[in-house]
């Protein structure tokens, strides 16, 4: 069997609205309980979210998206006029990016956390695509 992620822990100031934040604005399935989680499914991996009072850490979650899963997503960004920026720095405001010939958009969730969504893996488009992504370097 190969290995896969099952599960994540995400701090969240109110989980069930978090959870709800993620399933409508991504379109997931809706969040069900499991004990004191609120738990997310994505695919075969869940985002179990725990309630807490404490300094939340922002953490950064990717999401591959299909381009109509995408155009989707982002209507949902804009309808909401949540700000989005083309790169994780938040230095290209309003901008998406076409990083491997692709698409993708940073946003924020209600905690903080870093959200994207993107129709191509990292580096997919190697260094022969129009708009290589910027990890490779090229």
């Amino acid at each position: 069997m190969p290995v896969t992620l099952n599960h994540t822990i995400v701090h969240a100031r109110d989980k069930k609205a978090t959870a709800e934040f993620l399933t409508s604005i991504i379109g997931l399935p809706a969040h069900r309980e499991l004990s004191h989680f609120t738990v997310v499914q994505v695919g075969e991996t869940s985002l179990d979210l725990i309630q807490t009072d404490e300094p939340i850490s922002s953490r950064h979650f990717a999401f591959l998206v299909s381009e109509a899963e995408f155009d989707d997503i982002f209507g949902r960004i804009q309808k909401r006029g949540l700000p989005f920026w083309a790169d994780p720095f938040r230095k290209r405001p309003g901008e998406i990016n076409r990083w491997d010939d692709g698409r993708g958009v940073y946003f924020d969730d209600p905690n903080g956390h870093l959200l994207e969504i993107i129709t191509l893996p990292y580096g997919s488009g190697g260094l022969s695509a129009e708009h290589p992504n910027p990890l490779l370097g090229g």
